[in-house]
């Protein structure tokens, strides 16, 4: 041993598991000719390793700025350590440890490595469709527990053959400790079942689908997260087959094509989502449509965009190579409940869907549905956080207790947090039946197995019917923290840009129960992570139904146009009354004037219902937020004008809505565009949000506005607020890490529990 060796430890903390960083680490060893070992344990890495001072300090500086492309080093601390005279560097068993606190890899689409061999008719693994290294594949989705090694993934029942085994010893070998390392002869396998479960004898299952699928059958197809549902994106006749099948008369349905060629067949792809398309992480990315274009108008009807994703497992670029211009591939689900992950539930749920099933025996553990995000207003927006991205955490700016926050009703998640780290889950769906109820325990469970939390602290929404708040009613020996909604939305916006309060936070959505138990959601607040107050809000209109108002928006219209005009208010020519029958819009005024079922609501969500109907765009709903989504996809950006608004100032400033209705009533009946109306309506929400921020500015002296809700996935009115406000000299925080709507409202609930608590 060289009279100046030193010995050092090295405790790496981060996404260092399951990413290529133990070949890398002994790779780098090598190259500075030192000594020693690497081992996977539960909290991370550890690294002992013996060498001249030079070379040590050499391998600790590529550690940290040449690390794999999918790991992400939180934590790195350097011990002087005792040399102990190693011969050599080795790559040790993992050392199991009482403290689980290492960082989970998400799944990661099929790498270019790989997709070179799958497609490669001399390699080993051509066509095969599990093919992976330690560079891609399943992570997340596979795992059961930490150490994330082989025999606590699903892939514990395939025993690896020779050459596999070869490769996974090889530190030199790109599939070195490539936990989910398989090929034809020691792997998983597909099959392919007609809707009867009797199996459709093929030496080419996927090829056999593809043929199915160009024929125009519906396939129901098991990949990374759970399945999908997939038809020919250009056969109409399928398409609505599937919508009418599956009882999703409208939403748009994603689809995927085999490269960006093809998506530039249907849509425009700027080099920022051509960027975004084709990262490891593969979400669907909002592109806006081709006119004309190839596909089925039933894909997206009455909508500007398409959602569309490239392949992300090998069977996917597999049966894509059959020449489709894209695939429809649909969440394999009844609507409203989650997807299914077992081929037996596959079977019992969708054989009424379905014609055909392409299934494997790997299974899943966990669902994950397809991450969707939209680049607007100058960056990355996610509307769905899941797949590709989940289990990473979102990195705070302060440590924390181990608190589970149970998030809201619509687009669920949950949030654990330890130490630095909220690690927010996979997208779980609207929590109103109890398969999603399940799901939702289901991953609360996993997540803290997996991740070692055990919260002493639960938070959860105000609203008392919400099965999340009854979940976290129900548990025991831990503190409960009842969480106001739109206080949730703004700190989820202010934790993941690692700002404390206090900030003004405009917080717009369809529905949030507020302190005073009306439904919120036209709010202005002043935040701190401990407490907030109203400065200004929506005037409150009557929810004619409660629900029902969500679903059908011609009740809201009536609403507002009752609360500007009073009872008398049909005499106006407004295409709502000759759609609506007159019996009808009465009983909803009696409704109103009695207080029958009719919950206030000061929501800005419902106000563009409400203008939706009116404007005549839209009277019933098939999905949450549509008539609003119309009435953006509708509007004319280039309008100029707006219409008149008004506040009665107080200690909380109370928002007019008879003007804003007067200007759109008057404009309807003189016959003005739609376009122009709902231009001209965008405009003022602008207009009126940015001049009373100015106002509550004077009064408390803030110049932050964060910006949260889910009215913010709305692109014409996030981009316009930013830019009015930047103009006006606010610094704006916006989301970017979680989405804005109440996927996102678990982290603020979590960080606001934190300050409560003191933890």
């Amino acid at each position: 041993m060289a009279y100046d060796c030193v010995a050092k430890t090295l405790n790496i903390n981060g996404i260092v598991q399951g990413v290529g960083f133990r070949p890398f680490v002994y790779q780098l060893a090598s190259k500075y000719e030192i000594k020693g070992s690497v081992a996977n344990t539960s909290s991370g890495v550890v690294i002992h390793i013996e060498g001249a001072k030079d070379n040590i300090e050499s391998f600790c500086r590529d550690l940290a700025e040449k690390s794999p492309p999918l790991s992400h080093i939180t934590e790195t601390l350097i011990h002087p350590a005792i040399v102990k005279g190693f011969k050599e560097f080795f790559i040790a068993q993992s050392i199991g440890q009482s403290a689980c606190s290492t960082l989970i890899s998400p799944d990661v689409s099929i790498c270019d490595d790989c997709l070179k061999e799958l497609f490669n008719p001399d390699d080993r693994r051509f066509h095969y469709p599990f093919i992976n290294c330690t560079n891609c594949g399943p992570r997340y989705t596979i795992i059961s527990d930490i150490p994330y090694d082989r025999p606590k993934t699903s892939m514990k029942h395939f025993k690896m053959c020779k050459m596999c085994q070869a490769e996974y010893d090889d530190p030199g070998n790109r599939r070195f400790h490539a936990q989910p390392n398989a090929c034809e002869k020691c792997g998983p396998h597909i099959d392919l079942f007609d809707n009867k479960r009797k199996r459709i004898a093929s030496q080419n299952p996927i090829e056999k689908a593809a043929q199915l699928l160009k024929q125009g059958y519906i396939v129901a197809i098991k990949g990374l997260g759970g399945f999908h549902l997939a038809v020919d994106a250009a056969n109409n006749d399928a398409v609505c087959t599937l919508r009418s099948r599956k009882h999703r008369e409208e939403k748009p349905l994603a689809i995927m094509s085999c490269d960006i060629e093809h998506i530039r067949k249907y849509a425009h792809v700027k080099p920022e989502e051509e960027e975004l398309l084709k990262s490891f992480h593969r979400p669907i990315v909002i592109l806006k449509k081709k006119k004309p274009n190839p596909l089925s108008k039933e894909v997206s009807p009455r909508n500007r965009y398409f959602g569309a994703m490239l392949p992300y497992t090998p069977l996917h670029y597999i049966l894509l190579s059959h020449d489709f211009n894209a695939l429809v591939m649909t969440s394999g689900n009844i609507s409203e409940e989650p997807i299914c992950i077992d081929n037996e539930d596959a079977f019992k749920r969708l054989s009424e869907i379905a014609d055909y099933f392409l299934v494997h025996n790997r299974d899943i553990y966990l669902r994950s549905d397809d991450s969707i995000v939209k680049h607007t207003a100058g960056q990355t927006r996610f509307m769905r956080r899941s797949r590709g991205y989940i289990p990473v955490p979102v990195f705070l700016n302060k440590k924390v207790g181990q608190i589970l926050a149970c998030g809201g009703e619509l687009k669920s998640t949950v949030c654990l947090t330890k130490e630095n780290n909220a690690f927010i889950s996979q997208h779980i769906g609207d929590l109103e039946n109890q398969a999603t109820y399940e799901f939702f325990q289901l991953t609360i469970n996993h997540m803290k197995q997996i991740l070692d939390i055990n919260p002493k602290i639960i938070a959860h929404d105000l609203h008392p019917d919400y099965l999340s708040t009854r979940y976290a009613l129900e548990q025991e020996d831990v503190k409960k923290v009842p969480v106001q909604h739109h206080h949730a939305h703004i700190v989820s916006c202010m934790a993941e840009n690692r700002l404390d309060g206090p900030v003004i936070g405009l917080s717009f959505d369809g529905t949030g129960y507020g302190t005073d138990g009306s439904m919120w959601g036209g709010e202005i607040l002043i935040v701190e992570d401990s407490e907030f107050k109203r400065a200004a809000h929506l005037s409150y209109v009557p929810m004619p139904g409660g629900e029902a108002a969500i679903k059908q928006p011609w009740r809201m219209a009536a609403s507002y146009l009752c609360d500007a005009f009073g009872e008398d208010f049909a005499g106006y020519n407004l295409p709502l009354f000759g759609q609506i029958d007159d019996s009808k819009v009465k009983f909803i005024v009696e409704m109103i004037s009695k207080k029958i079922n009719s919950p206030l609501t000061s929501s800005l969500g419902r106000f563009f219902d409400g203008i939706a109907a009116i404007i005549g765009i839209r009277n019933t709903v098939f999905f949450e937020g549509q008539a609003a989504m119309e009435l953006e996809m509708m509007s004319d950006e280039k309008t100029k004008g707006s219409y008149n608004f008004e506040w009665a100032s107080g200690e909380t400033h109370r928002i007019f809505l008879k003007p804003i209705i007067s200007g759109v009533v008057n404009d309807v009946e003189a016959g003005v565009n739609p376009s122009i109306i709902s231009g001209k309506f965008h405009n003022t929400i602008i207009a009126l949000f940015s001049e009373l921020c100015e106002v509550i500015r004077k009064e408390n002296g803030l110049n932050r506005v964060a910006l949260s809700g889910g009215v913010f996935q709305n692109s014409i009115i996030l981009s316009g607020l930013i830019k009015e406000l930047k103009q006006r000299e606010f610094q704006v925080i916006t989301h970017s890490l979680v989405p804005t709507n109440d996927g996102g409202i678990s982290l603020g609930q979590a960080m606001i529990a934190a300050a409560a608590c003191s933890v």
